[in-house]
């Protein structure tokens, strides 16, 4: 086939990363996935590894990279809160080096870049449900700073490329995504309950549990990036992705008891600090623009994960 598409994704090895990579593959591009492997997994890419248009380097984007690519996607960073804590300073340098170093790139290539931002930019949001108008409430200084600040840096960051270098950008706001391929021991609030549910273990809920989360299945979250990456330059967004179905996180421990079968109880636990209370977004610019909402029921992705984890615990 001729007129492939040579697409970089950083941090292809990732939840995320990976699905994408494999959703691209499908599509007919020729795929470099770039990882350094901190929380990306090697069995996430074995599939794809069978495709002689994919191909896996291991690199640091805190470091330059010097490839020639026609797009570029950047999924690189730490995503949970146990996670990029474990290592904040290198968190925060991933979002900003990382950053700097894909929009060089970009800026080079002349090509489209899409940053991964996240729903973390809004804080804990006195707004809600959080638009992409909302400047966000977060703390600087907090344990979750290195993500949340980093994030909102590397959003600085595409915006002032694009608009004194004319780096044609993607940047997209991605709410609570769940799915197969979730790290079992990542510290999200699903891959929790999934785990400790299957091992017959206590569902560990933080505070009183009626904290709410808006979960986007993952190929639904997929669908919308290749959409607003396929779209005109003139939409650079930021534009909220995610599922606007809002559930209590108590709610979600129940639903997970009951489609597991589990024996396992329900724990209560102190709140993490500035741990969000509410997260839900407006996805009216990607309805309006885009076209685009998800279709997969919390119930039907639930059940979809539970098979994944039942297979690799």
């Amino acid at each position: 086939m001729k007129g492939r598409k040579r697409i970089l994704v950083a941090g292809g090895a990732g939840f995320l990363g990976s699905h994408l990579c494999e959703r691209l593959l499908k599509e007919g591009s020729e795929v470099l996935c770039v990882d350094n492997f901190f929380t990306g997994n090697r069995s996430n890419l074995l599939q794809l590894m069978e495709s002689p248009y994919f191909e896996v380097i291991r690199h640091d984007i805190c470091l330059p990279l010097n490839i020639e690519v026609d797009e570029i996607y950047n999924f690189a960073c730490p995503a949970s809160p146990l996670h990029y804590q474990k290592d904040p300073i290198q968190t925060l340098k991933t979002s900003v080096l990382g950053s700097l170093n894909l929009l060089g790139l970009a800026e080079r290539l002349s090509c489209k870049i899409f940053q991964a931002s996240t729903s973390e930019v809004y804080g804990d949001p006195h707004l809600h449900p959080q638009t992409e108008e909302y400047w966000g409430n977060v703390n600087p200084i907090g344990q979750r700073s290195c993500y949340d600040e980093g994030k909102r840096c590397a959003e600085t960051l595409f915006f002032d490329h694009h608009r004194q270098k004319g780096v044609r950008i993607k940047v997209g706001r991605i709410f609570n995504t769940y799915g197969p391929r979730m790290h079992p021991n990542d510290g999200r609030v699903v891959s929790n309950f999934i785990v400790q549910a299957l091992k017959n273990e206590p569902l560990t809920v933080y505070g009183t549990g009626n904290q709410t989360r808006a979960f986007c299945y993952v190929h639904d979250l997929i669908e919308v990036i290749i959409r607003l990456m396929s779209s005109s330059d003139t939409i650079t967004g930021p534009i909220n992705i995610g599922n606007p179905s809002e559930f209590r996180v108590l709610d979600l421990a129940q639903e997970v008891l009951q489609l597991t079968g589990s024996s396992s109880q329900i724990e209560f636990r102190p709140l993490p600090s500035d741990d969000p209370k509410q997260r839900r977004p407006s996805i009216h610019q990607a309805q309006q623009v885009l076209g685009w909402e998800p279709k997969t029921s919390l119930t039907e992705g639930l059940k979809q994960t539970i098979t994944y984890f039942q297979s690799v615990l």
